[in-house]
Formats: structure tokens, sequence, C-alpha cells
């Protein structure tokens, strides 16, 4: 789920971030409503329930399986899913953002839905650099140059690595739950019991146990991350059973084991990605525009707003998304996440 990131910036108390949030001036909350001029169609809230994988891609390490909708000539918008989660957090939004005339593309992230290694000798290597060369890798063999790229959990801080370290590829920035980049030696220090409590799934994972209960329990697991990261959200079965449906990929234990456990020092990533994680290390600023979102009802552990604003030197905007809304925030609120890249396009 959210990155170490958040309680990294928990235990020191925010104090580098707000005392640029101080600095930068530029910090303006916004309410969930519909900018007037470029408003989606509000007769239109749920424009799909689900979202088809119909195109295939050989790019890096892996044969990406994704989704594409809208004009193949639109200005392209990347969306990323998290954990454990899927492209159909998508569904609706991917929808209407394509009825706006965007090329949008949903990747199944590496362990999730069909998108496969191409080599059984890879390491299943769940690393946040993995993660964000892959998206590059993507791009490449997609021959787009730069786009829109936005997301939640896992995906939001893939997002925040590319606009970071790769701002030419990076359009503009959607990051649900701001500035999510981890520091794998900040997260070997201890929280105070109450934050530690909030990541116990982290520590679980830690385990043999841990690792024998999630392959075992694989869809429960899920299912209670679902309802405690987004309490008011009243999925139904159906719902759920069409995201779970990825979680049946055969790398998707392993790594999401080693997410977990390398974020916490327990197991190492890959030499190649090293160059990357020192950068990323250093908690790099962001340029590129960028809107950041954060649902009322939150149940997954997340700083204060403010404390990340100052990570953000481009133009910047955040929004509190109201009634309810949990982790979950493009599956819960497709409307306001899909208005939040339609405006962050125009920031560009």
């Amino acid at each position: 789920m959210l990155d170490l990131a958040l309680s990294n910036l928990s235990r020191r108390s925010f104090g580098g971030v707000a005392l640029g949030l101080a600095a930068a001036g530029m910090f303006g909350e916004l309410a969930d409503d519909v900018r007037a001029g470029q408003g989606l169609d509000q007769s239109n809230n749920q424009p799909s329930a689900t979202i088809e994988a119909n195109k295939r891609v050989e790019a890096g390490d892996l044969s990406i399986s994704y989704a594409e909708v809208g004009p193949a000539a639109g200005f392209p918008v990347l969306l990323l899913h998290g954990w454990p989660y899927d492209i159909n957090s998508f569904a609706a939004s991917a929808s209407l953002l394509a009825e706006k005339g965007y090329r949008v593309i949903v990747p199944f992230l590496r362990g999730y839905g069909g998108t496969t290694f191409l080599s059984p000798e890879t390491k299943r290597n769940g690393q946040q650099a993995a993660l964000a060369v892959d998206t590059i890798k993507l791009m490449d063999a997609l021959k787009i140059q730069s786009a829109t790229i936005a997301g939640f959990d896992w995906g939001a801080r893939t997002a925040c690595i590319l606009a970071a370290l790769w701002p030419e590829r990076c359009t503009s920035l959607v990051s649900v739950s701001g500035y999510l980049i981890g520091n794998q030696s900040v997260g070997k220090a201890p929280l105070p019991p109450a934050a530690e409590l909030q990541w116990w799934y982290q520590f679980y994972f830690a385990t043999d146990r841990g690792q024998d209960g999630y392959a075992k329990y694989t869809n429960d697991f899920a299912k209670l991350i679902w309802r405690l990261a987004s309490p008011r959200w009243e999925f139904d079965d159906a719902t759920f059973a069409r995201s779970a449906a990825a979680f049946a990929n055969p790398d998707h234990v392993a790594i999401t084991i080693h997410n977990y456990r390398w974020r916490l020092g327990l197991t190492n990533g890959e030499e190649r990605f090293h160059r990357y994680e020192e950068q990323l290390a250093m908690g790099p600023d962001i340029h590129v525009p960028t809107i950041t979102l954060e649902g009322d009802a939150n149940g997954a552990p997340h700083p204060d707003p403010k404390a990340y604003a100052g990570k953000f030197k481009g133009k910047y905007e955040h929004r509190n998304i109201s009634g309810g809304i949990g982790h979950n925030l493009p599956h819960e609120a497709p409307r306001e996440f899909a208005q939040a890249v339609l405006d962050a396009v125009a920031l560009a």
C-alpha cells in the first residue's frame, strides 16, 4: 500500500518537507468541485464498470498486458494502479478521459493480471525503481515520448519517481496521497507503536508464515485491505472479483513479498537499479506540474497534504475529495480523479 515514505515523514515530524511548504507559497487547497469551462458531463458518472486488457507489448523485462482506450492519436495518459488492486480501479475514469479525446493506457503492473516476465531467470523484484523502469520501458515500446502520468498507491509512487527522475517523460502528474518516494535506509528506523500498528501487514510479510499465508489466502487478504483502507466504500462481491482475478498471476505473491521486505531492508534489490535508488534516497523535488488528491476517509497510513506540498516545485494544486472516499480513490471517485487528470494536462 502507501510507501514507507509516509511513515518516514511522520517519523521526522515532516520537518524538511514542512519547511519546504512554507517556502513554496504555491500550495492551494481546492475542493472537489468540477472546474468551469472544462468540466465533465455530470450525467455520466459511472460510464464503465470494468476495463479489459486488450493489448500486449514486450517492454524491458516484461510482456505487459494493458488496456488502451480512446483515439490512438490522442494525447497519452498513463494510469498506474497499486496493491492490492488492478486496472479496474480506472475503469470509469479511463472511459471519461477517452471520451475527451485522450489516449488512455492502463497497464497491469509486474505480478498482476496478464503481465508476465519474459525470462524465468529474472529476479521477481518489487523494489520501487524496478516498477518505475517498467513504465519507462513501456513508454519506449509504445513510442510515447511524454505523457501525463497518474496513479494511486504503488502506482502513485511510480508516477512520482518518473516525474522526479525522468521529468522529460512526464508532462504532468496526478498523485493520490502526494509524494510517495521511499527511502530504504530511513525505513529501517522504528516508529511509535501506534504508527507501527498501521503497517501490521508489512511485518507479517517479513516472515515465512506471512508469505505462506498470503499465498494461501490472497483474496481474503486483499479484501481485508480494501475494507481497512476504504472503510466507507461499500463495494460488492462482483466488484472485488473483477480485480481479484489479477492476483492469480504466478508472480503476484513473490512481487508483493519482495516489495515489502525490500522497504524494510530485509532483502536486496538489483544492482542495475542502484543508481536510481541512490537518487531517490535523497528525496528529489518534483518540478513537473502536479495535482495531488486525498480522500476524506482514507484508512491507509498517509500524511497531512501540507507535509509534502513543498516537494512540488512547479505548478501545484492539492484537492481534498469528500464523500467518504477511501484509499482506492480512482475507483471510488472516478469523476474527480478524471477531472484532476484533465486539469493536470492543462497545467502543463
